[in-house]
């Protein structure tokens, strides 16, 4: 069983991945109620945390927000689940829900097939500077 921190959800994130790491950094500045909590999927804990859930590693490479002892959501439906968390005017996305998930994720995994090629890639997971590591687990 893995000790998750109380009231916070969970985004794991492509470490390696300069789109998924600026939208990392985007959501820090907006969490307001400082409900996220960041790990990358590559790391230990990541892996740990896709096996502890149940979905296969190895068939994902998308954003994953999972909220301990609720639900967990994956591809679009994260985005739009985070931006309704951030609230103000990112909730509005909520909309888009109306939107079937099918095509929603047609255009996610093309963003997401071609995030390397349009935004570069790291060697390694971003380090978070001493002010952000408690925003990491």
């Amino acid at each position: 069983m893995i000790n998750f921190p109380q009231n916070k959800n969970i985004i794991l994130f492509d470490g390696v991945c300069n789109l998924c790491n600026r939208a990392v950094q985007f959501i820090i500045k907006r969490d307001k109620k400082d409900v996220f909590r960041f790990v990358a999927l590559q790391s230990e804990l990541g892996i740990e945390i896709c096996r502890y859930i149940g979905i296969d590693q190895q068939k994902i490479d998308s954003i994953v927000l999972y909220k301990p002892a609720i639900a967990y959501y994956y591809k679009s439906t994260a985005v739009l689940e985070i931006a309704n968390e951030l609230g103000g005017f990112y909730g509005l996305l909520a909309v888009f829900k109306i939107v079937p998930e099918k095509v929603r994720n047609y255009i996610y995994d093309y963003i997401a097939k071609n995030r390397y090629k349009w935004y570069g890639k790291k060697e390694s997971c971003m380090i978070p500077t001493p002010e952000l590591k408690a925003k990491f687990l």
